[in-house]
C-alpha cells in the first residue's frame, strides 16, 4: 500500500533491519498502514497530544500517530533490534519522536511528560494484561492519562468490557469497571500481522472515571484476585482469607454465591468491608 508519510514500506524496514518477530518479547508486527491509522484515530483527537506507546516494533503505530497530528510520541522498546528504524522515523519527524529503550513493566509511566498523555499500543501479547492492571491501579485517581486505546487478544478484551454475570466477567472487568468506561472498538484479523498469530486481536478504549466508587485500589486488586482464583467456588470458600462466611453475611451477601454474579459496587463495598475489618486487628 501507498505510504503515509513517505518512509519505506513496513515489510521494507523489517526486511532491512532484520525484525523477525520473537515469540519470548510477544511480538506481533501490524503491517496494514490503514489498520494503524484507524487504531490512532479510535484514540480519539489528538492534535497537539503527547502519546505513550509501549511495543512500536518497527513503528507501523508510530508512524500513523505521528501522521495524525501528535505532537509528540514517547516510545517505550525493549528490542534493542527495533531501535535503529524508531531512528529512521525520529529523523523524519525532528523533535516529535522519544524513544526510550526499556521494560514497560519498570517504566515509572507518571513521570514520562509533565502534561496528561494518552496511551495507544499494540500491546506485546506477554505483558498487556499485566501493564493494564498497572494503569488501572494507579494512584492518585484521576490519574496521568486521558486514555488509553490498547490492541488486546479478543478474549481479553472480552474480559475487559464485560457485564457482571457474563462468562467473560472477572477480575479485569471488575477493575476496568471500577475506574474506567471501557469498549470495544473494532476487532484485528490474524492476518494482518506478521507472523499472523492464532487468534483474532482487538482494539479497546478506556477512559478513566473521574470519581469512581470509593475503596482502596490494592485492597480491590487482592480481594479480586482471591474472589476469582477459585471462580468456580462459593465466595465463603474463595474469600475464606478474607473473612469468609462471617464477612459476606454481615454485608448480606449470599456466601453461596460465586463470584461472577457480584456487581462492581458489591465488589467495592467489599474491599472496604475488608479493609475495615483489617484496621481493626491488633
Amino acid at each position: 500500500m501507498a505510504s503515509i508519510d513517505g518512509l519505506p514500506p513496513l515489510r521494507d524496514v523489517i526486511s532491512t533491519h532484520g525484525l523477525a518477530a520473537r515469540k519470548s518479547l510477544g511480538q506481533n508486527f501490524l503491517l496494514d498502514l490503514n489498520l494503524t491509522q484507524k487504531i490512532a484515530r479510535a484514540a480519539g483527537n489528538l492534535q497537539d497530544m503527547t502519546i505513550v506507546e509501549v511495543g512500536p516494533g518497527p513503528g507501523g503505530l508510530t508512524r500513523a500517530l505521528l501522521a495524525n497530528g501528535v505532537r509528540k510520541v514517547i516510545a517505550i522498546e525493549r528490542d534493542h533490534r527495533c531501535l535503529p528504524a524508531l531512528k529512521q522515523i525520529a529523523d523524519h519527524y525532528p523533535g516529535r519522536l522519544e524513544i526510550i529503550e526499556g521494560d514497560a513493566l519498570n517504566t515509572d509511566f507518571s513521570s514520562l511528560s509533565e502534561e496528561k498523555i494518552k496511551i495507544v499500543a499494540n500491546l506485546p501479547y506477554n505483558i498487556g494484561t499485566q501493564l493494564l492492571v498497572n494503569w488501572l491501579l494507579s494512584e492518585p485517581w484521576p490519574p496521568y492519562f486521558q486514555s488509553l486505546t490498547l490492541m488486546f487478544q479478543k478474549e481479553v478484551a472480552q474480559r475487559i468490557v464485560a457485564p457482571p454475570g457474563s462468562s467473560a466477567y472477572g477480575r479485569l472487568g471488575v477493575l476496568a469497571g471500577w475506574r474506567t468506561r471501557a469498549h470495544m472498538v473494532f476487532d484485528v484479523p490474524r492476518q494482518a500481522f506478521t507472523p499472523p498469530p492464532k487468534i483474532t486481536s482487538s482494539v479497546v478504549h478506556l477512559e478513566p472515571i473521574e470519581k469512581p466508587l470509593k475503596c482502596s485500589a490494592s485492597v480491590l486488586a487482592h480481594v479480586t484476585k482471591a474472589a476469582f482464583g477459585q471462580r468456580r467456588k462459593m465466595l465463603r470458600q474463595s474469600l475464606k482469607g478474607l473473612g469468609g462466611e462471617v464477612l459476606l453475611t454481615e454485608m448480606q451477601i449470599d456466601p453461596r454465591r460465586r463470584a461472577e454474579t457480584l456487581s462492581i459496587e458489591e465488589f467495592a463495598a467489599l474491599a472496604n468491608a475488608v479493609e475495615l475489618k483489617n484496621a481493626r486487628q491488633p
